[in-house]
């Protein structure tokens, strides 16, 4: 498979994949061009991916935007952000004469309050009122069950489409989800083929209705059969990741190119340490195949120019995803359509969720230093949510709690004034050696009370801050087994969930970026996660016993 990774591609420099010469143009867009002939039939594809309901703008860390930050400018995203970007950019293409796509690879769904309280019905009217032309599911639509998808796709004003999604027959969903669309733009058909994880099984709640074939053999099929209808533009609206995307590509013959999602990938040409924008896969016959994505919560926004060849082979693009920051103020009017969903919200927030028979501690002094009640508990709530994944191990970071709880009843606002910033929950395999690694690494700032401090389930160690940072503070580690604890094996592999943050290289985990493997960002909010887990144990009290012995 001829892929062009990052580190195979010169930001400066110039290569060729399949006969597609690849270089940078102004302003850090890319282009491509071929010397195979063209039709001289060019369009724009404004695409997004992993929206994750940020209906409302967002900060630097990718949750709510503080009063203070909207006051300086420093907010991104949001849908109202997002309408703006895309209306001018659709405006620019359609005076130019050019005709333009706009396209979701899917994930509107989960992440904050909205979802929880419209089920994605919200995400929906925000995008009627932007204006999509199709969108394709992702795993987390189903994440309520096909009722509520069935409701969250009546409300939607454009289709959705996944060729490797079977209904049953009398579901909610049947005729709802169709395998193939075919847009016409100057006289041109477009072929768009959606598809679908099939992990969906595990990551969420399809039900017994819906199943999920292979998404290469699902995309041979489709493929052939619009190449049999003669159209040979077609594209894929992918939600299966950035590294399947590319075994796709490299697989199925006849694809124009790849819009995708679900890795979160960040595609950039002017991001240090992003994955160029676009990749390039040789196909089975040879075509250069671009594979474009657009990172995830509205941060930012696809944007690249297709030329085609009359087999539908991509031989010229230009373009870039757009970091969507202050340039693009909110429009007024999506503002106006958001106001009145946020009172319910405002009001979610003062709902009971738990009795607590104890106070939970989560103070900064005790979880910064050592093993702590609201930490066990966190841990211990993450580790409930992936039991279904037979995963064991939980790391968090002591500074990402900020309060304690008190006996009694708790309410949504209270765990969410607990864990504010909507980090998500992660799941991770990891070497013992990696684990190690960052648990010696959390425990090195404990005398400065640094945020990094491991909070653990499924782990125990012996902590000794006498000795000095990266000399061995940590030893003793244990694991909990199959069978139960047993000494953590260097070679070992294990399966760990954390959150995003410290998935992502945050307070110094870069261990855990570099060494982790099969990251999955499951877009559930921790605060969503310690309330469910609250509920089902009240009433609640919490325990030290003893994973972090001094």
């Amino acid at each position: 498979m001829a892929v062009q990774t990052p580190s195979s591609i010169s930001r400066r420099g110039f290569l060729t994949v399949a006969g597609a010469s690849l270089a940078l143009a102004g302003a850090g867009r890319f282009s491509i061009r071929t010397a195979q002939a063209g039709t001289g039939f060019m369009i724009a594809v404004l695409h997004l991916n992993d929206m994750h309901s940020r209906i409302d703008e967002i900060s630097r860390f990718n949750s709510n935007c503080s009063p203070a930050d909207a006051e300086e400018a420093k907010c991104f995203g949001g849908a109202a952000r997002l309408a703006t970007a895309i209306r001018q950019h659709r405006a620019t293409y359609e005076a130019d004469g050019f005709p333009v796509l706009t396209l979701d690879a899917g994930d509107q769904s989960q992440g904050t309050l909205y979802y929880t309280t419209y089920g994605g019905r919200a995400e929906m009217q925000m995008m009627n009122a932007i204006g999509l032309d199709a969108m394709t599911l992702g795993n987390h639509e189903f994440n309520r069950g096909p009722d509520s998808l069935a409701q969250m796709i009546d409300v939607a004003e454009f289709p959705f489409t996944s060729c490797n999604i079977s209904v049953a027959p009398g579901s909610v969903l049947d005729g709802k989800i169709v395998p193939a669309l075919v847009l016409e733009r100057d006289g041109e058909q477009i072929a768009i083929l959606g598809v679908t994880t099939p992990d969906t099984v595990f990551l969420s709640s399809p039900g017994e209705d819906v199943s999920f074939a292979d998404e290469v053999e699902s995309l041979r099929s489709a493929v052939a059969e619009m190449q049999g209808r003669g159209i040979t533009k077609i594209l894929v609206l992918s939600h299966v990741g950035y590294v399947r995307d590319q075994q796709i590509a490299a697989q199925v013959d006849g694809i124009s190119a790849i819009i995708g999602g679900h890795s979160h990938t960040l595609m950039s040409n002017s991001t240090d340490g992003a994955v160029p924008y676009a990749s390039l896969v040789a196909s089975p016959s040879g075509r250069a195949v671009p594979i474009m994505q657009a990172f995830a919560f509205s941060r930012y926004l696809g944007n690249v120019m297709l030329e085609f060849a009359d087999d539908g082979a991509i031989i010229a693009a230009t373009g870039d995803t757009v970091l969507l920051d202050a340039t693009y103020a909110p429009a007024e009017d999506i503002e106006a359509l958001i106001a009145p969903l946020r009172a319910p919200i405002e009001e979610l927030t003062r709902r009971p969720v738990a009795e607590l028979a104890a106070d939970i501690d989560g103070s900064r002094e005790t979880c910064r230093a050592m093993e702590c009640e609201m930490g066990n508990t966190v841990a211990d709530a993450m580790l409930a949510e992936v039991a279904p994944l037979g995963i064991r191990l939980a790391l968090a970071n002591g500074g990402g709690l900020r309060a304690s709880l008190g006996a009694g009843t708790v309410t949504l606002g209270d765990v969410l004034t607990v864990l504010p910033f909507q980090n998500t929950l992660y799941t991770v395999d990891v070497s013992g050696a990696t684990l190690q690694a960052a648990l010696e690494h959390g425990v090195n700032g404990v005398e400065e009370g640094a945020g990094r401090f491991p909070q653990v389930g499924g782990i125990r160690f012996r902590l000794d801050i006498s000795v000095a940072p990266d000399s061995g503070r940590v030893s003793d580690i244990e694991v909990m087994g199959e069978a139960g604890w047993e000494a953590l094996d260097p070679a070992k592999t294990y399966g760990l969930v954390t959150n995003d943050f410290m998935a992502g290289g945050g307070d110094g985990y870069g261990m855990l970026r570099s060494g982790g493997t099969n990251g999955y960002d499951t877009a559930i909010d921790l605060a969503e996660v310690l309330a469910r887990y609250l509920s089902e144990n009240e009433p609640f009290a919490p325990a030290l016993d003893g994973r972090i012995l001094q």
